[in-house]
């Protein structure tokens, strides 16, 4: 049975004790909200998966909240950065972000010292997207699956190394799921994000890439990579000739990447459902379900309540794993 993560149990949504603690604060976002440009951050760099959700988010938003959407990237710390930003800003209306399986499922229990509480510093609105890691390969490498590789890394212990968009990310994970199931000491090179990793793949100088399916879509239809293997348990309808790690002979790699919508705890709960609402409906509308089945992302079906408990039951599955492989972030 997995461990429940000693997290605080505080009401996400504020107490309307805490709504008059906070002056002028309700009642302007009863009334008139929004009053000035919101910032949405994404604690990823540009072109990655959170950015791509993000922009067509805000993008499709446009001015139907009369107020402009400013898109901020903050990436660092495996997310975590962007996310102390949100979590120092309570009961801002004003600040949103993508909260993501990075942020708020693996880095609280791989990092010390994390400076936030993934659930009691955040409103979480609504699950955002869901999509499979990648493990790839460049166009021009012998390597065809994902034994091919194993067997190389078996055969040459730690020359073989897999890039991720940083320490702490899903992707990461996923291929440290690999090395678990394996006993196969594959060399982990973390990057500053999707990009840079990409780079390396292409340049020769990493073996193998861990990545998000969004992000690494393109390479995959340009045939400059090869994908081995999607980490989800069935197949992505992007990629369906590509088998999952179990049809691949490795059942305990299934993960999902998830990223939703979050706010800073102490907004107004009346707030936090028009939040939901809006966004929902962004979800289900032809443009951003379009947008998101071209570059494989499955639009997200949780509202408040249920995302808030993935993120806690996240929380007590990668503890358990970080445990029983003596992970470390560095």
């Amino acid at each position: 049975m997995l461990s429940r993560p000693k997290i605080s149990r505080r009401q996400l949504l504020i107490s309307s004790t805490a709504v008059a603690a906070a002056p002028g604060v309700a009642a302007a976002q009863t009334t008139a909200w929004p009053t000035k440009p919101i910032r949405w951050i994404v604690n990823f760099p540009p072109a990655g998966a959170a950015d791509i959700m993000s922009r067509a988010l805000a993008e499709w938003f446009g001015t139907k909240l009369g107020q402009p959407i400013i898109v901020e990237n903050k990436p660092g710390a495996g997310g975590m950065l962007g996310a102390d930003i949100v979590a120092k800003a309570r009961g801002d209306t004003h600040i949103v972000m993508m909260s993501s399986a990075a942020s708020h499922g693996i880095g609280p229990v791989l990092y010390k010292d994390v400076p936030y509480d993934p659930l009691a510093d955040f409103t979480h609105i609504h699950l955002v997207g869901t999509f499979p890691s990648v493990l790839a390969v460049n166009a021009t490498s012998p390597v065809t699956s994902v034994k091919e590789l194993v067997d190389m890394a078996r055969a040459k212990p730690g020359e073989v190394t897999y890039g991720s968009g940083g320490n702490g990310t899903m992707n990461h994970l996923v291929g440290q799921l690999l090395v678990r199931e394996t006993g196969v000491k594959f060399e982990h090179i973390p990057y500053r994000g999707s990009a840079p990793a990409m780079n390396d793949l292409l340049g020769g100088q990493i073996t193998a890439l861990m990545e998000s399916l969004p992000t690494a879509f393109g390479y995959f239809t340009s045939k400059r990579m090869r994908p081995l293997a999607v980490s989800e348990a069935e197949r992505a309808p992007t990629l369906p000739e590509t088998p999952t790690f179990r049809e691949a002979g490795f059942p305990e790699v299934v993960a999902t990447n998830w990223f939703g919508f979050s706010t800073p705890a102490g907004i107004p709960p009346e707030l936090a459902k028009r939040w939901e609402m809006e966004i929902a409906a962004a979800l289900q509308s032809a443009e951003i379900k379009g947008h998101f089945d071209r570059i494989g992302i499955r639009p997200g079906t949780l509202g408040s309540a249920a995302y808030t408990a993935l993120i806690r039951s996240e929380l007590a599955r990668w503890r358990e794993v970080i445990r029983a492989g003596n992970i470390r972030a560095d």
